[in-house]
């Protein structure tokens, strides 16, 4: 196993530098990977200052703003191709509690054939429309996957098996914004990668606090219930292979 830290970002202010900077501080070795998402000059010469700084980071670029999803694909192919194994992807606002890491790493090399899912939990001043909106997600995920064991469909630190997330990007047009999250965590369990979920503190931060969200209700969950639509259509020939793995795990 040869896992990196991967951080796609899109102009999150200088809340960047505390991301990587926590990452590095609590990984020994652990290379730290940025894909900028087609930022602004700011941004980029953030992330060149911190390049020039720590000889661990690495940063790639977008010219244009593509999407989430497709930032992490630009990173893990340059990744596979690094020789690389496995990715820890840390959203860039600082939600993801960079202490944590060291968990998730030994959990994923514990099972290096798992998908490492982040499991959030909220502390009381948590947006109220985030923690639950995001059930609604959470129970197709799960249904798509007939309760494979998906803790949380949209919660971004994950540890994910690189071969099989690019055979999986690869095969479809999708999972390039904001949709990449839960159709990659479903797309995986279809393709019989297990789950296994680690728990994870969540932290928002507001603008005062230097914290940024490109997150827009409407548009993004538009998305999200295209992706679910796509995803039904998909399950539904699946739903034998999926009901025989769920009896063979009882089984066991």
């Amino acid at each position: 196993m040869r896992p990196l830290i991967l951080i796609p970002c899109y102009d999150p202010g200088p809340r960047i530098e505390t991301t990587v900077r926590d990452a590095l501080a609590h990984v020994e070795g652990l290379p730290v990977w940025v894909v900028d998402d087609g930022s602004g000059r700011a941004t980029r010469e953030r992330l060149a200052r911190l390049a020039t700084e720590y000889e661990r980071v690495q940063v790639l670029h977008h010219e244009t703003n593509q999407g989430k999803g497709a930032a992490i694909l630009t990173g893990i192919r340059a990744a596979q191709q690094a020789g690389f194994t496995h990715a820890l992807t840390l959203d860039a606002d600082g939600q993801h509690p960079s202490e944590r890491i060291p968990a998730f790493i030994a959990a994923a090399e514990e099972q290096a054939d798992a998908l490492i899912l982040g499991r959030p939990v909220f502390s009381a001043d948590a947006p109220a429309l985030r923690v639950h909106g995001r059930k609604v997600s959470n129970f197709w995920a799960n249904l798509e996957t007939v309760w494979a064991g998906i803790g949380d469909s949209l919660f971004g630190m994950r540890v994910y098996p690189i071969d099989d997330l690019i055979a999986e990007m690869e095969g479809t047009r999708w999972m390039r914004r904001f949709d990449f999250d839960p159709e990659a965590a479903v797309r995986l369990v279809w393709r019989g990668v297990t789950p296994v979920n680690v728990d994870a503190p969540v932290q928002y931060f507001d603008a005062e606090h230097n914290g940024v969200s490109h997150f827009r209700y409407g548009r993004d969950n538009r998305l999200l219930i295209w992706m679910h639509l796509r995803l039904l259509a998909g399950w539904l020939p699946r739903l034998p292979t999926l009901l025989l793995r769920r009896l063979r795990m009882k089984r066991r």
